[in-house]
């Protein structure tokens, strides 16, 4: 750097203190969009819709607020708005939806002393797919290609149980996925288990996980410890993440001419994951996610004044404020 421009930043710096080292104005055209005409643009990208579409484009918008697309697109991303974005999530209406999360949350913060702590699930309709011509690999200034069609070549189910602990999972294959199925896999998972550790299991609550035939051998095996996740509450599962990677990682460019080499896929990639696992490292409290959900379920009321009571929210409303169950005087 020049000696005149550490002296220059010097003076400044002592004539004006931190001010100083701030960037000065610069010359240039002074905005044409006000604060006023900013709100109204924000007003209308997020509580209208153009009669011809679902979402505004900067185009559309900038048609009717008669200003530049690039202004819109500016505004837009000072204001973090996506428009042609849309998450998909669903809230749970579980009446024990807090009493469920806590529960889980609590595994996995305070994993009890003497246990072992599994998240597992099923993976199901996993296809062995040949596309049905041959693609090209990426190129400088081409991505790579592949038909949209292809050739269906069998399904199966991977199973699936991650250490909560050590971050280590277990896995196997089986072309369906019924009780029968799930009792064999839990019998791999008690194996896996230290014998003098009780057993702790995270689940769904698919229809298998609850037959009558497992809650028999449940009854058999008292080392386990079931906790369900609430409905529509999968994301609480940490084997959830291990079911992404697989599909993002794995299996979303590949071909597999035969189930048999579909599941020789999978089992490597999961067996190179495990030389080198990783315990997910979960931060969020009950705390921290109950309020979220009751936010987003109080978003909805407010939104939608039609909308049903929401079962999820009594239970949160329970968790914060436990109803006094102390006799009173007589």
């Amino acid at each position: 750097m020049a000696r005149q421009t550490v002296l220059r930043w010097e003076r400044r710096f002592l004539r004006l203190g931190m001010d100083g080292l701030k960037d000065a104005a610069r010359s240039g055209r002074p905005r044409t969009i006000g604060p006023q005409q900013i709100a109204q643009i924000v007003q209308k990208t997020t509580q209208e819709t153009p009669a011809d579409s679902t979402h505004w484009s900067t185009r559309s918008l900038a048609a009717v607020m008669q200003v530049s697309a690039s202004s819109i697109s500016r505004i837009w991303r000072a204001q973090k708005l996506q428009p042609h974005r849309v998450k998909t999530f669903k809230l749970s209406n579980d009446p024990l939806f807090a009493e469920k999360t806590a529960a889980i949350v609590d595994l996995y913060l305070n994993s009890p002393p003497h246990s072992v702590v599994w998240s597992a699930d099923e993976q199901c309709q996993l296809q062995a797919l040949t596309r049905t011509q041959p693609s090209l690999p990426c190129a400088p200034g081409h991505p790579a290609t592949k038909t949209h069609n292809y050739k269906r070549h069998g399904t199966t189910t991977l199973f699936a149980a991650q250490n909560v602990g050590s971050g280590k999972v277990i896995y196997t294959f089986h072309k369906q996925h019924t009780n029968q199925e799930w009792i064999q896999f839990l019998t791999m998972i008690e194996k896996h288990s230290p014998p003098d550790k009780q057993i702790h299991l995270i689940i769904d609550n698919y229809s298998a996980h609850k037959h009558s035939n497992v809650q028999r051998w449940l009854a058999e095996h008292p080392r386990f410890r079931i906790h369900y996740t609430p409905t529509s509450g999968s994301w609480l599962n940490q084997v959830e993440r291990v079911f992404g990677e697989v599909s993002r990682k794995c299996l979303k460019h590949r071909s597999a001419a035969t189930v048999e080499a579909l599941q020789q896929d999978i089992a490597q990639f999961l067996d190179r994951r495990n030389e080198n696992p990783k315990p997910m490292n979960w931060k969020a409290t009950t705390n921290d996610i109950l309020q979220k959900v009751k936010r987003a379920w109080q978003s909805l009321h407010d939104r939608y004044a039609a909308q049903k009571p929401s079962a999820a929210l009594a239970s949160i409303e329970r968790y914060f404020n436990p109803p006094n169950l102390t006799p009173a005087p007589t």
